[in-house]
């Protein structure tokens, strides 16, 4: 085989000089064959050129690198610490401070509901208002009545007694639509005789009473709601003022309202009677020999109000209670 001088001395010159560059600088002469090829992108900012030098130095392809230069990570003495997923539960921290004795415990607030707006119109019920605080539809109570026969127009001449040997101090007080007073209420048990209401029960009973039921009897005293209304006289004549038998009275004491036929007269001079039946609705003793009240009953009898049956208690009832609202109207 022919010598080729040129090619030992080539080998020769390598061998030199692997023995003279030193070893880690080795890796750095090595050149790749090809460079991967990598897509340029529009608009790519340049690396940071200090990053150059470092990915340079590691032999990091250039093609690798982040379009956006790092930013360092600012100097500080505590650990880094990375926070929560929004998702994921926070764990308690393990020197966190105890609560102040005084404080207490926290805990989850519950959820909160606005309450709901305040219904318009009537309360409930069947009652409706009007601006004046007194009821349409409902019963009329005692309050109403009374704020509209509070003072008095006095109508009667002279004024009644409650009772025989009392001082003559109660007038009769006109209104629109009727009359009142304020009184005591005796114990009428005049009328047929029943278990409570006889001769043995009350010293003064009489069997007949001035007004009747449709079929001729007496008032039953112990079942129907009526008043006793003074025999007419100098001092006041009832009929003068629409007053008959048969009509609509409304009887109050305290917060209870009854009402009641005009059923019977009395003394000329003396005012304030009314049946068993009537004080036993309203809660006042009704025995006739010592029961009653010795004041604060107030009495309204509605003017051109008699009805046709006095017996006829639902009749009353209804009558009444319409006579009730105009009264509260009108005055």
């Amino acid at each position: 085989m022919p010598r080729r001088p040129h090619v030992f001395a080539a080998a020769s010159t390598a061998l030199l000089a692997a023995a003279v560059i030193p070893a880690t600088v080795l890796p750095a002469l090595a050149v790749p064959t090809e460079a991967p090829r990598v897509p340029k992108s529009p608009a790519r900012a340049s690396p940071d050129p200090a990053y150059l030098a470092l990915a340079a130095q590691r032999s990091v392809p250039s093609s690798s690198l982040p379009s956006e230069p790092l930013a360092a990570p600012p100097h500080s003495s505590a650990p880094h610490s990375s926070a929560p997923h929004p998702s994921a539960p926070r764990s308690a921290a393990p020197h966190s401070a105890a609560p102040h004795p005084s404080a207490p415990p926290s805990s989850p607030s519950p959820e909160r509901h606005s309450a709901p707006p305040p219904a318009a119109g009537p309360p409930a019920g069947r009652e409706s208002f009007r601006q004046d605080g007194f009821p349409e539809d409902g019963p009329v109570t005692a309050a109403a009545l009374l704020s509209r026969a509070g003072g008095c127009d006095q109508i009667s001449n002279g004024l009644y007694r409650a009772g025989e040997g009392s001082a003559a101090t109660i007038p009769v007080c006109d209104a629109k639509g009727a009359v009142f007073w304020n009184a005591d209420m005796d114990i009428d048990c005049d009328g047929q005789t029943t278990t409570h209401c006889n001769s043995a029960a009350d010293p003064y009973y009489q069997p007949t009473t001035a007004y009747t039921q449709a079929d001729g009897r007496a008032l039953n005293p112990e079942e129907l709601p009526y008043i006793v209304v003074p025999l007419s006289s100098s001092i006041w004549n009832y009929r003068s003022s629409g007053i008959r038998g048969g009509s609509v009275a409304a009887v109050i004491h305290r917060d209870k309202v009854e009402y009641a036929v005009v059923g019977d007269t009395g003394p000329p001079g003396i005012i304030g009677e009314a049946s068993y039946a009537t004080a036993r609705a309203l809660g006042i003793a009704a025995d006739p020999a010592g029961g009653g009240v010795a004041s604060g009953v107030t009495y309204i009898v509605f003017k051109d109000s008699e009805i046709a049956r006095l017996d006829d208690q639902e009749a009353i009832a209804q009558r009444g209670d319409e006579l009730a609202k105009q009264f509260i109207m009108d005055n």
